[in-house]
């Protein structure tokens, strides 16, 4: 085999690591835009990557199997319920179809798609989809593996979607237990335990202890990310409407 093949080949593979660090590149600004609570613009960029992932590395290829699950996220969080559950769904199968059922990336698609389930008010299929990928996670993972705890906290959410904040209380409690032993009081998911426990507390009317909880809770984003952080003014704005829970978010509603 003549010498310039292996450097023909050479030449490709480090065009395409360079189209795919590109790419990467562009996912993250639309992950930036996503958490600027821009998700139109997110989604602009995501079905432009999406596209030249398709060309470049085909419809299987992690990266585009990756940049569709996240375009799919961004078009629930845009208002795009239906559009995006529909792309979620078609991601989570070709992940099961391409590495297995219970493989991690086949799990973090199908926890994105229970939330988006639950964000556009399809609770019975998010809580069957969340307890699905929990007892795998659980499997996998541990009971108090962050993503096991992530899982636990979308199935106890959508629970209290269906206006059953007495269990989802309960089960946000349990996790948070778990979380504070497992990953300390300061890591970020024992936070959001803690607000969305503080959060159906309000929704049950335990105003108090829900105003106790939200303040803890402000008072590790602060230490962990700083008084100014997005994080943290969340939660700043959560404690504010405790008294108006029907603004926290616990039931929300994503326009098809």
């Amino acid at each position: 085999m003549a010498w310039w093949s292996a450097k023909g080949r050479r030449d490709r593979v480090e065009i395409a690591r360079r189209h795919l660090a590109l790419l990467a590149d562009q996912n993250s600004e639309a992950a930036a835009h996503f958490a600027d609570d821009r998700p139109d613009r997110a989604v602009a960029i995501l079905l432009q990557v999406r596209a030249e992932c398709e060309q470049l590395f085909g419809a299987h290829h992690p990266a585009t199997l990756t940049v569709t699950g996240n375009l799919g996220v961004s078009l629930v969080a845009a208002g795009r319920g239906a559009e995006g559950v529909l792309v979620i769904e078609a991601a989570a199968y070709e992940r099961s179809r391409v590495y297995g059922p219970e493989h991690p990336e086949t799990l973090t698609a199908r926890d994105a798609l229970a939330t988006a389930y639950r964000l556009a008010e399809r609770w019975e299929d998010a809580i069957a989809v969340s307890t699905e990928v929990e007892a795998a996670r659980r499997r996998v993972l541990g009971p108090t593996h962050p993503h096991t705890l992530t899982t636990r906290m979308g199935a106890a959410l959508a629970i209290a979607a269906t206006g059953d904040v007495r269990s989802a209380s309960a089960l946000l409690e349990d996790a948070l237990a778990d979380a504070e032993r497992a990953l300390g009081p300061h890591d970020r998911i024992t936070i959001a335990l803690r607000a969305a426990a503080a959060g159906c507390l309000a929704v049950g009317g335990r105003t108090n202890r829900a105003v106790t909880m939200f303040e803890r809770a402000i008072a590790d984003s602060t230490a962990v990310f700083g008084p100014t952080h997005p994080e943290t003014a969340a939660l700043r704005d959560d404690l504010a409407d405790v008294h108006q829970p029907e603004r926290l978010g616990i039931h929300r509603v994503v326009p098809a």
